[in-house]
């Protein structure tokens, strides 16, 4: 497995301002962010920064080699979210709390589902987060 740059790598953090491009944890609150190829290396995607995307583990896990996903609402099949290609805040948006990721169209219902942004522990954390006023990152 290719290893991915270093000055690379460092062009991916500067460009997200250390932030998870599909669910916005920041770096601060995480200790590990991945980079992540948006198209897998598995499917041909290239080490290059059009198709890099900063990724928390958690998120980063999830998506694995995956690039389609089910939105629950439609039950279409369709890509997921691109960060490169894509706005965040046409597909997703913060419940009122700031604690759960909403999808807003079904390529963000789809990514929401598939990368499991809301699981149980990470909205605790996410609470959390909030009340420290660390979280949701434009605050």
């Amino acid at each position: 497995m290719a290893r991915v740059a270093d000055s690379l790598r460092r062009q991916v953090y500067e460009r997200a301002q250390g932030i998870c491009e599909y669910c916005q944890t920041q770096q601060l609150i995480v200790i590990n962010m991945h980079i992540d190829h948006i198209v897998p290396r598995s499917a041909g995607g290239k080490s290059e920064l059009d198709n890099l995307c900063l990724s928390c583990i958690s998120c980063n896990g999830a998506k694995h080699r995956f690039q389609m996903g089910v939105d629950p609402a439609s039950q279409l099949e369709v890509p997921l979210f691109n960060p490169r290609a894509q706005r965040w805040i046409e597909h997703f948006t913060w419940n009122g709390d700031g604690t759960l990721v909403l999808g807003l169209t079904e390529i963000g219902r789809a990514t929401v589902s598939r990368l499991r942004m809301n699981r149980s522990r990470i909205v605790q954390s996410r609470r959390r987060w909030v009340n420290a006023g660390l979280h949701p990152p434009w605050i």
